[in-house]
């Protein structure tokens, strides 16, 4: 498999018996369906993203990204609560590739980034005496 962004080879990684595929030219992560949800549960898991972040930066302009797996058009997407965080995912596959650094930035959820996603997540009613 070849990296979405810099073609370089993606090379499988283990976590805990988590496998994902790294890049070993720029150092993004490759997660299968649900491999990145496993991994944002454990503990320093982080330390799987070794890349520059400003690679990884560089990389956030490349805009026609193909996946890896089944060579379908990547979405960019954003993450709901960490808004500054964009990512490619795969609508067919359910896979998605973050640039170097952005895996890292993923698990350190700031105390403001965690309450503004609260508080955005729940929509007051003024007709719902709950939300009164």
């Amino acid at each position: 498999m070849h990296c979405p962004k810099c073609k370089g080879y993606m090379k499988p990684i283990q976590y805990k018996g988590i496998e994902v595929d790294r890049c070993t030219k720029c150092y993004g992560l490759w997660f299968d369906k649900f491999e990145l949800t496993d991994l944002k549960k454990l503990a320093g898991s982080e330390v799987i993203d070794i890349g520059d972040v400003e690679l990884g930066e560089d990389h956030d302009n490349l805009m026609e990204i193909k996946c890896p797996k089944c060579f379908e058009p990547m979405s960019l997407t954003r993450d709901p609560r960490q808004t500054h965080i964009t990512y490619e995912k795969c609508a067919k596959c359910g896979g998605v590739y973050f640039d170097s650094g952005e895996f890292k930035d993923l698990k350190k959820m700031t105390f403001g980034e965690f309450f503004r996603y609260l508080f955005k997540k729940k929509e007051i009613n003024p007709l719902d005496p709950q939300d009164s």
